[in-house]
């Protein structure tokens, strides 16, 4: 058994890539574990972040959730918003997945403001679509289409579809 956790860690993203993501849930998790017996917890909530993913992708929100939770706290305290705010938008997907809606919302709405806050555009985007899309789901229409509104206009690399948006956008100010 490997225990070198930065092998492990490359090994799982390889499997994530691959779609194999049994075999990357594995490898993050035993990377995760390698990483807290070496106390570098910043790169151990950095694996379970990655294990939540790949639990998300095999339909296990309950065990992705249980892997990320906590794991903002370790980003926080190290003062690095740009992870915690990933690691809030991979709970509020858990969350999501697993119907708690009220709450997935709060935790993509903070995951929103904590990527804003670290100038990550594209990644904001990504979390004000999830928004938008839940709120939708809600039966929210005004809320979604300005949750909507907010994604398109802070997408950095606009597709074709997004400009035609941004676009249409200027006629309804």
């Amino acid at each position: 058994m490997n225990l070198d956790p930065s092998l492990l860690a490359e090994q799982g993203k390889q499997a994530f890539a691959a779609g194999k993501f049994d075999q990357a849930a594995g490898l993050f998790s035993e990377a995760a574990t390698a990483y807290s017996a070496a106390n570098d917890r910043l790169s151990a909530a950095e694996m379970k972040n990655n294990l939540c993913v790949a639990l998300s992708k095999l339909g296990k929100a309950q065990e992705a959730l249980q892997a990320v939770v906590g794991t903002d706290k370790v980003f926080e305290e190290a003062g690095d918003i740009r992870r915690q705010g990933i690691a809030i938008g991979n709970q509020a997907e858990a969350l999501e997945s697993l119907g708690r809606l009220d709450e997935a919302l709060a935790a993509y709405e903070r995951s929103a403001a904590l990527l804003a806050e670290a100038g990550e555009n594209e990644l904001r985007s990504i979390i004000l679509q999830s928004i938008a899309t839940l709120k939708l789901r809600r039966g929210k229409m005004m809320d979604a289409a300005l949750s909507m509104i907010g994604s398109v206009e802070t997408t950095p690399k606009p597709n074709l579809l997004q400009r035609l948006l941004r676009f249409l956008l200027r006629f309804l100010r």
